[in-house]
């Protein structure tokens, strides 16, 4: 299959300076990473990530741009020796570089040439009750926090002394290691990052320059908030390294199991006892909501199982716009510990029934079908 244009794979016109060239390159690989793309179109977008990749790696490099306007694909092709993709690694790395620290936050140049890292994100986990979900609420909870050193001031150094630039990166914080075409830079195994090295630190934070407290936090719980949902409080992760931002702290919210109530989305369910006395004669029965009571009319001869919908009494979920309904599941109670009198009252109730023939049973003849049929 015949290459496509490299100006048409970026959507670049011939012209595009570096700055377009990267910009569209960048736009392309974050798109179509395979990270970012899984499934049946995964293949697909493998394709068009390295389509991307070998266009921004031709026409990145200057000479090779040249050798392309002028000859087309065979002026770059590597088997007719006009050119090999050694030597353009160099930009293809920094703009694949820059994107995967977009991605995924990793570390950036500081001052002095340090490497500046974003702290750790904190997970926290919050129970609260169904009530406390439904209307919200304004809770305080501890978290660890880190503080400058009283002693040594945050320098990290015992009082009296100094950090020293650390010899192996020259303060820069990071290394280079190279292999062939390829240069790595990765953090100093030494100063770790900070570009210092600490000939004597302190006693009490143990040269970090910082110490762990506990922080109260204050905390506003929105209204309708679900289980497993996750409040996001920015800058109150851990800290960064070498003055990067804060992490973010992320309160995962549990909610306790109720006594009475189950919630599903934005409705709530209950199961309200009746006796069978009730439940034949038909009555007017109180159920439980969370804003209080309500009243439903049972029909007479009300089966165990039927369910009452009450409209508005559930709960309004953060991005609703009308609160959910309140579902009453019918559960017909069977009365237990009879007196002598009250069974001899029930059997004289059953012979009557059964006189009355299938009437009184709206179930049972289609049952007693069924078990003919089954049986036959």
């Amino acid at each position: 299959m015949s290459k496509r244009d490299y100006y048409e794979v970026l959507g670049v016109a011939k012209n595009a300076s570096d700055d377009e060239l990267k910009k569209a390159y960048r736009k392309l690989a974050m798109k179509y990473h395979p990270d970012r793309n899984q499934g049946d179109k995964s293949k697909e977008a493998e394709e068009k990530f390295k389509e991307a990749k070998e266009a921004y790696e031709m026409l990145s490099d200057s000479q090779k741009r040249a050798a392309y306007d002028q000859y087309g694909h065979a002026g770059v092709d590597p088997n007719r020796g006009m050119g090999g993709m050694g030597e353009g690694f160099g930009g293809f790395a920094e703009a694949f570089g820059d994107i995967f620290g977009d991605m995924f936050s990793q570390g950036r140049r500081g001052g002095g040439g340090r490497q500046v890292y974003r702290g750790n994100d904190l997970s926290y986990a919050m129970e609260i009750t169904l009530e406390e979900a439904a209307k919200g609420k304004d809770a305080q909870i501890r978290i660890p926090s880190w503080d400058n050193c009283d002693t040594c001031h945050g320098s990290g150094a015992k009082p009296g002394t100094s950090a020293k630039t650390c010899s192996t990166c020259n303060g820069m914080g990071s290394v280079q290691m190279r292999q062939g075409f390829f240069s790595v830079q990765q953090t100093c195994p030494h100063c770790r990052g900070t570009g210092k090295i600490i000939p004597e630190p302190c006693i009490s934070c143990g040269g970090q320059g910082k110490v762990k407290r506990q922080k109260t936090l204050e905390v506003k719980i929105p209204a309708g908030i679900d289980d497993g949902m996750r409040i996001r409080s920015a800058g109150n992760g851990e800290p960064g390294t070498n003055g990067g931002p804060a992490g973010d702290l992320y309160i995962e919210i549990r909610i306790r199991d109720h006594d009475i109530f189950e919630r599903d989305g934005d409705d709530l369910h209950c199961n309200v006892p009746v006796s069978f006395i009730t439940a034949a004669l038909g009555g007017e029965i109180e159920v439980p909501t969370l804003a209080g009571k309500a009243a439903i009319d049972i029909p007479e001869g009300t089966q165990a199982g039927k369910q009452f919908r009450l409209r508005g009494k559930g709960i309004k979920g953060i991005r609703s716009s009308y609160p959910g309904d309140l579902y009453c599941h019918i559960v017909v109670e069977t009365p237990v510990k009879l007196t002598e009198h009250q069974r001899k009252l029930l059997k004289e109730l059953d012979e009557s029934l059964k006189k009355g023939g299938a009437k009184h049973s709206p179930s049972g003849e289609g049952w007693t079908d069924r078990l003919k049929s089954f049986f036959s």
